[in-house]
């Protein structure tokens, strides 16, 4: 393949930084030619070749703009005119306070809003190597399942040992096969989601006795081994196996996941031990993923245990449980503010692989890539979004404006209001998030108005 794109920006990945990324250029009145190696090539994670596909949960996270960085962020994104969240607000299913999407819905209408976008020129084909410094402007999204030859230019080019963890992938069961007189429909507090659903998570109760047996299960279950290249990779943290987390203590997912808290077993008196929450996967709302059971137990082993759960006796699985290796820059060290290579500025990267983390952040870091792209072929050097804006604040962190301990101590993160600058003045506790989401707002709005912003 050419790496001659001076007559259009290159976008290496469609997952949703890079379908985000292609979107936000094409905005500008830029071409744009977005390469994805699906079907040509497979990664260990995704199971068909739709742009933007979802592979682990279909949660985009809280909702909540006001008391919630994960739905403040949503609003930002919202308000820059995002591809990926006019879509995931079109194609959301019932999930109490949280924004979640019918996954294939989702991908299919956001690959079709780029294949009739005339400026995006979709390709097929995997792009194995970086292009040179003489090359039109390269952004390189292609997330925590990068190819090997591709990771190995980059390797090559930035001097740098990539840092990678695991992530893990829960299963997902068919609605018809969970008993409902033992399991019920409710929200954690009967709050109500952004599609107005207070019932929106299935419970299966455990007593006490029944949580001690699931715990021996898990601990006792056979995993799935890892190759020797990966034995030293660790887990991100916010994303552990169900498995890891029962390890760490008996009592870590009846504090965690599995809190009976904010709920009320309708079907008895005595308040549940433990409660196993699934949140619905699609918009028949015939398929819902277990909240917190990411794993890496053997697929005999998922059946074995998780049948076990009160409710799930004859649970059928549309989708068991999974692991893959997620790999990031340290970017902090390799990229500027503009999130271009500082080795060779016209390559810029985007997405999970700067060390954001989750779905809704990718696609922040893959508009705000899209958007500073489009301003320089235009002549506009666009600054960062302001660091008390959630677009700001994930930027700056993962160009070093948010770490303690310095370039060697970068983790990847989700958006969190610790990554804000405080506020001045008092605050009631509870006001202060509120107060930190209208001061994001009102910044972002400034930042929008600005050339190119």
């Amino acid at each position: 393949m050419s790496n001659n794109f001076l007559d259009s920006i290159l976008v290496i990945g469609g997952g949703l930084a890079g379908c985000e990324a292609a979107w936000q250029i094409s905005r500008h009145g830029i071409p744009v030619t977005l390469c994805e190696m699906r079907p040509e090539g497979g990664t260990d994670a995704h199971v068909s070749d739709r742009l933007a596909e979802l592979v682990c949960s279909n949660s985009f996270r809280s909702d909540n703009v006001e008391n919630n960085a994960v739905g403040l962020l949503h609003e930002e994104m919202r308000r820059a005119d995002s591809l990926i969240m006019q879509t995931a607000d079109t194609h959301q299913v019932p999930a109490g306070g949280a924004l979640a999407v019918d996954r294939e819905g989702f991908a299919e209408a956001v690959q079709e809003a780029l294949v009739l976008e005339p400026l995006v020129n979709i390709r097929r084909e995997e792009v194995e190597g970086l292009p040179n410094a003489n090359a039109g402007p390269v952004l390189v999204a292609t997330g925590p399942l990068t190819s090997p030859t591709l990771s190995a230019s980059i390797l090559a080019l930035t001097g740098e040992e990539a840092l990678a963890f695991f992530d893990a992938i829960a299963p997902v069961i068919y609605k018809e096969s969970i008993d409902f007189n033992v399991a019920w429909m409710q929200s954690r507090y009967d709050k109500e989601g952004p599609g107005g659903d207070a019932a929106a998570y299935i419970n299966c109760p455990l007593d006490q006795a029944q949580y001690e047996t699931l715990i021996d299960a898990l601990l006792e279950a056979k995993k799935s081994e890892f190759k020797k290249w990966e034995k030293n990779t660790s887990y991100f943290e916010g994303c552990l196996p169900i498995e890891i987390m029962a390890e760490r203590g008996r009592e870590t997912l009846c504090f965690g996941p599995l809190k009976p808290v904010g709920l009320t077993n309708p079907h008895s008196d005595k308040k549940p031990y433990a409660v196993v929450q699934l949140r619905q996967d699609n918009a028949l709302g015939t398929l819902y993923n277990m909240v917190g059971f990411q794993t890496r137990m053997k697929h005999s082993e998922q059946k074995r245990v998780l049948t076990a759960i009160p409710g799930l006796e004859n649970a059928r699985f549309a989708r068991l449980g999974g692991i893959h290796r997620n790999t990031f820059l340290n970017s902090p060290r390799l990229l500027d503010q503009q999130l271009r290579l500082k080795v060779q500025p016209n390559i810029r990267f985007a997405g999970q692989i700067t060390g954001v983390e989750g779905y809704v952040e990718s696609a922040a870091i893959g508009l705000l890539a899209g958007r500073f792209m489009a301003s320089e072929l235009d002549g506009i050097q666009l600054t960062p979004p302001p660091p008390e804006t959630a677009l700001g604040a994930l930027i700056a962190h993962i160009t070093g404006g948010h770490l303690a301990g310095g370039v060697a101590s970068f983790q990847p993160m989700n958006i969190n209001f610790g990554l804000f600058p405080p506020l001045y003045g008092k605050y009631k506790k509870r006001d202060r998030k509120p107060a930190m989401a209208h001061r994001a707002l009102s910044s972002l709005e400034r930042w929008l108005a600005t050339p190119s912003g």
